[in-house]
């Protein structure tokens, strides 16, 4: 079979609420997204073409979403708007920062340099406050790029290299370090070039990313990761958070050639009370070098560890009422917690009054009853309200229900006013008795 008809075979095979690729067959890659004024926004390179058969990146993204499901580009930053100066086709991984009114763009000047543009808002224009490049590349001796910024109590750390990786906390202006480079140690690594972890000239990646949950560090390499109880590490080896068990039918191939762990590069973020992963898939291309950007759902164990993602085209923000719904993969909420099962993880509340929004929730038309398989940890009385559009929005179901036995989960039924075909749910829940409702997924049906 021709890989272009391989190509369009699997673009027909996506499902129609499919959301994975955020932007298809656009090339949008190595994403970093970063949450401003309640607006998501991706910053990315670009694969400039699907017949491209080296990486060629002419430019970089910033495109922006309301709801992680509809994008629409913003921004593009020429090399020529640089101290790069002319036509340049390596334009590789870049984040952003802010502080203190401006915005922080941060690029890679190929596999060697980093440098930085600022403007006035998350989209720009922008200028290059310096004339040449921030990170050098005599300055390390790992290769200064890929970066990624990390911010914590109003201080900023650029993290960056390839096989090992360097921090530095950045100066207020945000332009120029405030102190030398600092090695991170990662204990017992391993890589897409090192599954077995006797690779000592590649036990990493390139594409380091920080972020922090929970009190604890989580410095990741695509999708590999490590933690550490110190931003400055060392860092301990821990998983993927991609697993052959991750894929749906039509997201397993094709892959890269060591495998679906290697070019996973991207960025994890936090918005509305829920965790994502942002990063590099070409499995509806075909195309190594002509990437896509998937989201999906994070979950983290009791342990901190980070549960195996699911790849697929559903992706995040965007529901099929034909499939069950995981409680925890919601889109907003408040007054809830995630809790690690035998079986995966469900949502318990944590406040007397507490709300589950889940928005795109497509193939409603005709469909009657929302039913929810719910459990108690001791007996008690609870109040589920169902909405549209919003909190204040119309009621469409309510149920007073008791849970008698604790523990083991029942299947709550609630019949629903007419749907038209797309909707925005909310789900209300109030606690009439001092206990914790627990709520596993639930069902659509006619």
């Amino acid at each position: 079979m021709h890989k272009i008809t391989f190509i369009l075979l699997i673009f027909m095979s996506v499902p129609l609420v499919a959301q994975n690729p955020i932007v298809p067959n656009q090339g949008l890659n190595d994403p970093h997204i970063h949450i401003f004024n309640d607006t998501a926004y991706v910053y990315a390179s670009h694969d400039k073409s699907a017949n491209n058969k080296k990486f060629i990146m002419e430019d970089w993204w910033v495109w922006s979403s309301p709801d992680l499901v509809n994008w629409t580009k913003k921004s593009v930053l020429k090399p020529q708007d640089t101290y790069i100066g002319k036509d340049f086709t390596s334009c590789w991984a870049t984040d952003v920062a802010y502080k203190n009114g401006k915005y922080y763009w941060y690029f890679s000047e190929g596999n060697q340099q980093t440098g930085v543009v600022v403007g006035d808002s998350p989209v720009g224009p922008w200028r290059d406050p310096l004339g040449k490049p921030l990170l050098t590349s005599e300055l390390t001796p790992t290769d200064e790029y890929d970066m990624a910024i990390f911010e914590e109590n109003g201080a900023h750390y650029i993290i960056f290299g390839v096989w090992e990786y360097y921090i530095a906390k950045l100066n207020d202006d945000m332009i120029s370090l405030a102190e030398k480079p600092k090695k991170l140690i990662v204990n017992n690594p391993r890589g897409p070039y090192n599954l077995d972890g006797k690779n000592s000239e590649k036990p990493t990646d390139d594409k380091p990313f920080v972020h922090k949950y929970n009190g604890k560090y989580y410095l990741s390499w695509g999708c590999f990761y490590a933690m550490a109880d110190n931003l400055y590490g060392p860092y301990d080896y821990k998983d993927t958070v991609i697993k052959q068990e991750s894929f749906a039918e039509g997201y397993d191939a094709p892959t890269w050639p060591t495998g679906f762990l290697q070019g996973r590069h991207g960025s994890f973020f936090e918005w509305n009370n829920q965790w994502y992963y942002a990063y590099c898939d070409i499995s509806q291309t075909g195309n190594r070098y002509f990437r896509d950007t998937f989201i999906s759902y994070v979950h983290y164990k009791e342990n901190g560890e980070m549960a195996t993602i699911r790849v697929d085209g559903v992706g995040v923000a965007n529901y099929d009422a034909n499939s069950k719904i995981e409680a925890e993969d919601y889109f907003k909420a408040k007054g809830v917690k995630k809790e690690e099962t035998n079986s995966g993880f469900v949502i318990t509340t944590t406040d007397t009054k507490s709300y589950l929004n889940f928005t795109n929730v497509k193939g409603l038309k005709n469909t009657s009853k929302l039913t929810l398989k719910t459990s108690a940890k001791k007996e008690g009385k609870f109040i589920i309200k169902i909405l549209k559009d919003s909190l204040q929005g119309e009621m469409i179901a309510s149920k007073v229900f008791e849970i008698k036995q604790r523990n083991q989960f029942k299947e709550i039924s609630f019949e629903l006013k007419k749907l038209t075909s797309k909707e925005n749910i909310y789900l209300t829940i109030e606690q009439l008795t001092n206990n914790q409702l627990q709520i596993d997924s639930f069902s659509f049906s006619k």
